[in-house]
């Protein structure tokens, strides 16, 4: 993450700070450089430190001109709040909305478990939760960018050649084992009906709904992404890359579009039968701890081809299993469905 936050100091904190934390500069003080490490907010500093070998950005002025120089701590902490807030709320906009708009087949609209206004809801309810997930989660990036994880810039740093490779199955692998087993605690009815309800609220999600949950809930899930750089080296692009990914991967799993008719990866299929039955299939990218805990579902053949998935059928016997799953998962059902699928449904035909 220091890569990201040397650019946006670079191209446009280093000037905001300047602008709300002006340095005086008296007539005897001399900056000398802009390429190291602050000493201290009590003297002068001398250069900024560059957080990577890939690029050489020079910084501007600015980034000498503040009072709290790049390294504090708590400069530090408010630019990657800001950082983790926004740069996740744009590529949950981007990713979702192209899916949406390319991918997301808009006749789930008529399906009788489509609430009322969902799309809206499911907006809502993600840009509510994405900016207390990011208080939970700038710890993690915080230490990260002061040296306490074990990123590594060029590849030549990692503990032998083929570790950069080797890195992104470890990173899949720990993570998935992690996830499947914080995502099946979160179904413990102790839990469940205050911090992961409201991710289930979506029965038949669209693309918003990737990160419309409890913040709890969406940081529980991803504290095994913080934890690995911790533990296992980890290059530093390739973490930026994996970073946007994850988010990719957590829009595509909600998009509907079941072309994924494999075993072993945990695609929407079968994702879409965790939201229509609660009690299965909760890894994030394959079906392995699932098939070891006893908890996977093989996605129904007809969810394949599209003249069956949105037929009247397949949705009546989805809406009777999936109801009286429900009903013994939550209780009675205070979904809002009102008249949206009917009328909807209505207008298509």
């Amino acid at each position: 993450m220091d890569i990201v936050l040397d650019l946006v100091d670079t191209f446009l904190l280093d000037r905001f700070y300047a602008t709300i934390l002006p340095r005086t500069v008296t007539a005897g003080s001399v900056i000398q450089d802009a390429t190291t490490t602050f000493s201290s907010m009590r003297e002068l500093p001398t250069a900024v430190h560059l957080s990577n070998h890939f690029w050489d950005v020079e910084p501007s002025q600015y980034a000498v001109m503040s009072i709290a120089p790049r390294d504090n701590i708590w400069r530090q902490t408010i630019s990657l709040y800001l950082i983790t807030w926004l740069f996740g709320l744009a590529v949950y906009f981007i990713c979702a909305s192209l899916s949406y708009f390319f991918i997301f087949d808009h006749a789930t609209f008529t399906h009788p478990k489509y609430l009322k206004n969902q799309v809206r809801k499911e907006m809502i309810q993600a840009g509510k939760a994405l900016p207390l997930m990011a208080i939970f989660t700038v710890p993690f990036f915080v230490a990260e960018v002061r040296g306490y994880a074990k990123l590594y810039d060029a590849p030549a740093d990692a503990p032998f050649r083929l570790y950069n490779a080797l890195q992104f199955p470890l990173f899949i692998c720990f993570t998935d084992f992690f996830i499947y087993w914080i995502h099946r605690g979160l179904h413990h009815p102790m839990v469940y009906k205050t911090l992961h309800k409201p991710h289930h609220k979506w029965i038949m999600p669209t693309p918003y709904a990737s990160h419309a949950f409890h913040p709890l809930d969406g940081f529980a899930q991803s504290v095994p992404y913080h934890v690995f750089p911790f533990i296992f080296p980890l290059n530093k692009i390739a973490y930026i890359l994996l970073f946007v990914f994850i988010n990719i991967w957590t829009v595509f799993i909600h998009d509907g579009e079941y072309v994924a008719n494999s075993s072993i990866i945990n695609g929407a299929a079968c994702h879409t039968m965790h939201h229509l039955y609660f009690n299965y299939n909760y890894g994030q990218f394959t079906t392995i701890w699932d098939r070891f805990g006893g908890s996977y579902r093989k996605p129904n053949e007809e969810l394949f081809k599209r003249e069956s998935k949105m037929s009247k059928e397949e949705w009546d016997r989805q809406c009777k299993e999936m109801e009286t799953v429900q009903r013994e998962v939550e209780g009675d059902d205070d979904r809002d469905y009102g008249d949206e699928a009917t009328r909807l449904q209505k207008k298509v035909m």
